[in-house]
């Protein structure tokens, strides 16, 4: 049986826990990096990228992290994850992985109260579209060759792939629909 372990040091890491668990995996929420041994997959969920980078760093998870992923294990990194999943944050000095060749700006759409919901298409899914939820959302400024854009919205791209590497600046554990869930669950032989 897949295992993914969901990093649970703030956000709605929860919800994530849900949509793996329907899909049929198990789940395991962590907190360390000894736990890294025994999952096949890692999710770093949304909150707040500066907070979830201390607490990844305080933790001792940044380097290990970096290195299963340079091995090979799967990850997915949806809004704060995906912030940390890059190496360039646009004016804001940080922790992070560094393993995703993207320059990102934090909180791009606005504060809190600008947050918003958009139907997204997702070629590599078919219809219909998927409902893309945006809460501080960051925006990818730009990509490096070898990463392939799986979806945007108003010219930016929101859901990014680089080999075992999926990353989303929506929350698609926010919805009902698991298909981006299920398509992480799918780089895992």
């Amino acid at each position: 049986m897949t295992h993914i372990g969901i990093f649970s040091f703030q956000g709605d890491f929860e919800k994530h826990e849900r949509m793996v668990l329907g899909l049929g995996a198990k789940a395991t929420l962590m907190r360390s990096a000894a736990e890294l041994a025994h999952v096949d997959g890692v999710i770093i969920p949304g909150g707040e990228s500066t907070t979830i980078g201390k607490l990844m760093h305080a933790y001792g998870v940044l380097g290990p992290l970096r290195s299963k992923i340079d091995e090979g294990m799967p990850v997915f990194g949806t809004c704060a994850g995906l912030i940390l999943l890059g190496p360039h944050v646009v004016e804001k000095n940080q922790f992070r992985l560094g393993a995703l060749d993207i320059e990102v700006e934090r909180n791009a759409y606005g504060r809190q109260v600008d947050s918003f919901e958009a139907d997204i298409t997702i070629d590599i899914f078919g219809a219909p579209s998927i409902r893309g939820v945006f809460i501080r959302a960051p925006i990818v400024r730009s990509v490096s060759n070898g990463i392939r854009v799986l979806a945007s919205h108003e010219q930016h791209p929101v859901l990014l792939r680089k080999e075992n590497i999926l990353a989303s600046s929506f929350h698609p554990e926010l919805t009902d629909d698991p298909r981006v869930h299920e398509y992480f669950l799918s780089f895992i032989n």
